[in-house]
């Protein structure tokens, strides 16, 4: 007897493997950098790194020490609670009033797993899906895909060399719609080292309040400014705005910590009660022995912050006077942080060994190739036609790396 014909079961339709949420976010572009730069090194060729932005200096003796005491005390085996040790709350809220002026109480501040968290979870807790986000550039490469992520819409106001890469509070009156809610602001600045003076936070300051807006405020190169710069922040400069601004800030810059992953966020208690409990479910407390260090670290010396700072002087001058020395790069000076940003539009549709020249990509591209020296082009950092350079780098890398940028960008016609 014939076995009964089947009907073959139908099939499903194929879902995304991954989020649409996800799935859109771009690999960190100074990081994929920085990586290509060690595994080159690793496989035996000498590439320099001005990729990555961090110190080349190791943590201080007293913070390692701290965090040596801590992995032997058994309070620090076990959970804590997620908006962060309560004694580093509060030594971070004494920090802040004695760096930059601002008192807030332990209870403002959140701590969390580095600067990056802080940033994601800042607009995580007061952007809305379709709010919108007036993003100065150049800027750092994560502050778009946090935005994205917090279902928020990037809005760029693009400032280049002629202004010093510094928006003007009618750029942003341009660009602010009925959408707009908040203001990121980076000073001193990454990718551009620019500063913003007093008289300008105080005028961006004074505008966004007139408008309710927010502002996001990364502050955590504070302590990297020379010619006289100073870091002015925003709620210092216009206490109204207090209410209705968010601070980020941690120690991997001023400490030479970027691996312990300590940043902080501070903002009104009920924003920051609201950004804790979403980190009560993200990741809940951060390393209590980061948290150890970091307590050490705010609390010491700033001495070795302030001869970092002079090491990094000296080297900004350098890669100002070297890059500036090369036809057809404009390399601005610098008052912050430890970058460069020039420009070389001026080298785009020429060519190079053979090849065109059609973008910073494809520079960046040739140089590390070339020359084998790492720089990370503009387009990560959303303005084309720019390479940013680190010069948290030994002086003699420094000067090797350059010259060999120099020798090859001879060559261009």
């Amino acid at each position: 007897m014939a076995e009964p014909e089947t009907t073959p079961a139908p099939t499903a339709p194929a879902l995304p493997r991954i989020s649409r949420r996800i799935g859109g976010i771009a690999e960190s572009a100074t990081l994929a950098v920085d990586a290509k730069a060690k595994a080159l090194k690793a496989a035996g060729r000498p590439v320099i790194g001005f990729g990555a932005g961090e110190p080349d200096f190791p943590t201080p003796e007293a913070v390692v020490a701290a965090a040596q005491a801590a992995c032997a005390d058994p309070r620090n085996h076990r959970y804590t609670p997620a908006a962060g040790l309560p004694e580093l709350r509060e030594a971070v809220a004494a920090k802040t009033k004695r760096d930059s002026g601002y008192e807030v109480a332990a209870s403002q501040v959140l701590i969390t797993n580095g600067g990056k968290q802080a940033v994601y979870q800042a607009f995580a807790t007061i952007v809305d899906p379709g709010d919108e986000v007036l993003l100065p550039a150049p800027y750092w490469t994560t502050y778009p895909e946090a935005i994205t992520l917090a279902g928020g819409v990037p809005v760029q106001v693009t400032a280049d060399e002629t202004t010093d890469y510094l928006v003007t509070v009618e750029q942003l009156e341009a660009a602010r719609t009925p959408r707009t809610k908040v203001l990121l602001l980076c000073s001193p600045s990454n990718p551009t080292g620019s500063v913003y003076s007093r008289e300008a936070i105080t005028e961006i300051g004074r505008w966004a309040h007139a408008n309710g807006l927010w502002v996001i405020s990364d502050e955590i190169y504070e302590h990297l400014v020379y010619d006289g710069a100073e870091a002015v922040s925003l709620p210092v400069a216009v206490p109204e705005m207090a209410d209705r601004t968010i601070v980020l800030n941690g120690v991997a810059k001023t400490y030479a910590m970027t691996g312990w992953r300590v940043g902080w966020l501070i903002g009104p208690a009920d924003v920051v009660k609201a950004a804790a409990n979403l980190q009560s479910h993200l990741s809940s407390n951060v390393s209590n022995v980061a948290q150890r260090a970091a307590l050490e670290a705010v609390s010491g010396s700033l001495d070795a912050a302030h001869a970092m700072r002079v090491a990094f002087d000296r080297r900004r001058r350098l890669i100002v006077e070297l890059l500036s020395a090369i036809p057809g790069v404009d390399c601005p000076n610098p008052t912050g942080a430890f970058y460069v940003y020039p420009s070389v539009r001026a080298l785009i549709g020429k060519e190079l060994r053979g090849q065109e020249i059609t973008d910073s990509v494809t520079l960046a591209a040739l140089i590390l190739e070339h020359a084998e020296v790492a720089v990370v082009p503009g387009e990560a950092f959303g303005t084309p036609g720019y390479l940013r350079l680190s010069y948290a780098l030994g002086d003699e890398d420094l000067k090797t790396g350059l010259d060999r940028v120099a020798k090859l960008l001879a060559e261009v016609k």
